[in-house]
């Protein structure tokens, strides 16, 4: 919903102040670099918890069996999201509005306030000192 929500967000901003610039080889380039890295990181995501046999529904992180620390999770503690923050860059770039930056920033803090820092609580619960390790060696985002 909130994806969504900031889709409808960077699309309305493009409607009510629309720029006049063009696309360009960068914008085009910038549109297709993260449209693919968010599929890729996205996929690898997903395919790291499914083999780790845990739960992908953010709704219900305290049925997570097995703390994902590997893979692009080495890196990233919410590859997913970033996954989804990345499209977002990728819509606002082919619309070639700078102002869509306004949706992601949008996406990025509430996702971090309101789902982010509820998981990790969670997650400290259920796997305590070993995702507080985690949290100290992998940033949030990246």
């Amino acid at each position: 919903i909130v994806f969504a929500f900031s889709i409808l967000l960077i699309w309305l901003l493009n409607f009510l102040f629309p720029m006049a610039y063009t696309k360009t080889a960068i914008t085009r380039l910038v549109c297709a670099l993260s449209f693919l890295a968010a599929g890729v990181i996205g996929v690898l995501s997903l395919m790291a918890f499914f083999k780790a046999g845990t739960t992908v529904n953010p709704v219900k992180v305290n049925t997570a069996t097995t703390l994902v620390d590997t893979g692009l999770y080495a890196y990233s503690r919410n590859p997913m999201y970033l996954a989804l923050a990345l499209l977002l860059i990728s819509f606002s770039a082919y619309l070639v509005n700078p102002l869509g930056i306004l949706g992601v920033a949008f996406f990025v803090c509430f996702i971090t306030l309101f789902q982010i820092i509820p998981e990790e609580r969670a997650l400290m619960d259920i796997f305590g000192e070993r995702y507080q390790r985690y949290c100290q060696r992998v940033r949030r985002w990246i």
